[in-house]
């Protein structure tokens, strides 16, 4: 049979190596599903797969063994899956409407984390609803502390909730708990001046372990949320790196706004004789300064909120590999 396999890979299906055969993709934003939903992966692997599920490093499933006449059908009992996205469009028996952004990662969140700072599978999937369907190849996760569990250094975009501490002068002992730790632990943000607790914001990164060690609960948690986000990490061929800071302290409605605009971005500048270009690329491509301005734009940030001057990456290059002979 004839296949157009753009079509196919839009609507979130896989060329494989077996000739005949494809594999569909599952989104599963922030990595949670329910559970009632395995009935019907297991019925689509068993009845027209070969049995099995590949679990992806974005926390999708992979159904492999689909022959490609099956793919209409299989769009006709998926709509569940895709009804379940929450998304602002009319669902139809068209399977997946597209496939270049990438399922949004995260880790298990404060649901069950007592370090998380936030809900990552809510935000995770706020983010799934901001942003697809879209053919634009992205990719974007959420860490619920800067320990980033979920390597979200390694995205395009990654956001690490964040808290402030608060800190009520009254019922600190000076017992310099939070101190010690952040010293052994963490960035050394925090001082004893004079028996109080002094923080240096600048190289605070917001992990609330201060929080968590206190024993007086003389530092709490600000009402406020707050992220960081990292941007133009990636894997690769040509330039592996790790994503650097763009904005600390941001809320969530700004980081949120600031990932809709990075689309309108891409839509200004992307390479079109190319079959897709990486948003990292077009951003090496265009500069840093054209980014920020055209991503910020419309974006109202907290007062709080520090937005990097400049960035340049790192990364490596396998031309400057150094020691292989």
């Amino acid at each position: 049979m004839s296949i157009n396999t753009k079509k196919v890979i839009k609507n979130a299906y896989r060329i494989s190596k077996v000739r005949g055969k494809t594999a569909l993709r599952i989104r599963v934003p922030g990595g949670h599903i329910e559970t009632h939903h395995f009935a019907l992966i297991d019925r689509i692997a068993s009845q027209y797969g070969d049995g099995t599920a590949h679990i992806t490093t974005r926390q999708g499933f992979e159904l492999p063994g689909i022959d490609f006449a099956s793919i209409p059908e299989i769009n006709r009992m998926i709509r569940p899956l895709i009804e379940s996205l929450g998304l602002a469009i009319e669902v139809g028996d068209a399977g997946y409407p597209s496939a270049g952004t990438r399922n949004i990662c995260a880790c298990i969140g404060n649901r069950v984390c007592t370090f998380a700072n936030d809900d990552t599978t809510d935000l995770a999937q706020e983010i799934e609803r901001a942003v697809y369907p879209h053919d634009f190849h992205f990719k974007i996760a959420v860490s619920g502390c800067p320990n980033d569990c979920i390597k979200a250094v390694m995205n395009d975009f990654g956001i690490l909730c964040t808290v402030e501490p608060v800190y009520d002068e009254s019922r600190c002992i000076s017992c310099g708990a939070c101190v010690e730790n952040c010293a052994k632990w963490v960035t050394g943000a925090l001082a004893l001046k004079d028996f109080s607790v002094v923080r240096n914001r600048e190289i605070c990164i917001g992990c609330g372990e201060c929080i968590r060690r206190c024993p007086t609960g003389a530092m709490t948690r600000s009402h406020a949320k707050s992220y960081r986000m990292v941007i133009m990490g990636r894997t690769g061929r040509k330039n592996p790196r790790i994503a650097e800071t763009f904005l600390k302290w941001a809320d969530r409605e700004s980081v949120l706004k600031i990932l809709r605009n990075a689309y309108a971005f891409v839509e200004n500048h992307i390479d079109r004789s190319l079959d897709k270009e990486h948003v990292g690329y077009i951003v090496d491509r265009t500069g840093y300064p054209v980014f920020r301005e055209e991503v910020l734009k419309g974006v109202v940030l907290p007062q709080r909120a520090i937005v990097a001057d400049h960035i340049e990456w790192g990364g490596y290059r396998y031309t400057s590999d150094s020691g292989l002979r």
